[in-house]
């Protein structure tokens, strides 16, 4: 990786910040994985905002529009709102932030909370827009061994 400072926001270099986790290390906690996906759509790093979906909605994921949107983008700058580490078996949290990036289209921000769940070390980001296929009394597919209902589905419509 280059030295260059890291695109999170952190003020940190890219090589002892978020290019740790893009490099195989998993995030040590939600906002760690949040803010380095945000870098991996700045830097294109299309593998990893996959490999950092929940491996139940990877499938569904649009790589070429990922891809795309990524390299269409000139990335603004993120800011973190609020972190909430809700605990649990598995662990789940929110990361609530703003985006900022401007296109063809012109200038824009999205705000978003989005959910993360910490499965056998590694946390993940629970993407609301690719649905899980279950029903609230099957097995969770964060792989936790609960039913969806008692584990993600509340999540989901955080």
């Amino acid at each position: 990786m280059s030295v260059s400072v890291c695109p999170c926001g952190s003020g940190n270099l890219l090589d002892a910040c978020c290019g740790h986790w893009h490099a195989g290390t998993p995030a040590p906690d939600a906002q760690s994985l949040m803010r380095s996906r945000y870098s991996a759509y700045v830097l294109g790093l299309v593998d990893y905002l996959y490999a950092t979906t929940l491996p139940a909605q990877q499938p569904g994921l649009d790589r070429a529009a990922i891809s795309a949107w990524s390299a269409q983008s000139t990335w603004l700058g993120l800011e973190v709102d609020a972190v909430e580490v809700l605990g649990g078996q598995p662990e789940h949290a929110f990361v609530t932030f703003t985006a900022r990036w401007h296109d063809a289209e012109g200038d824009h921000q999205h705000r978003e909370r989005s959910a993360f769940v910490q499965r056998e070390g590694r946390w993940y980001f629970i993407d609301p827009t690719v649905p899980l296929k279950a029903g609230r009394n099957d097995p969770c597919p964060c792989d936790s061994g609960q039913k969806f209902k008692k584990c993600c589905a509340s999540y989901l419509a955080g």
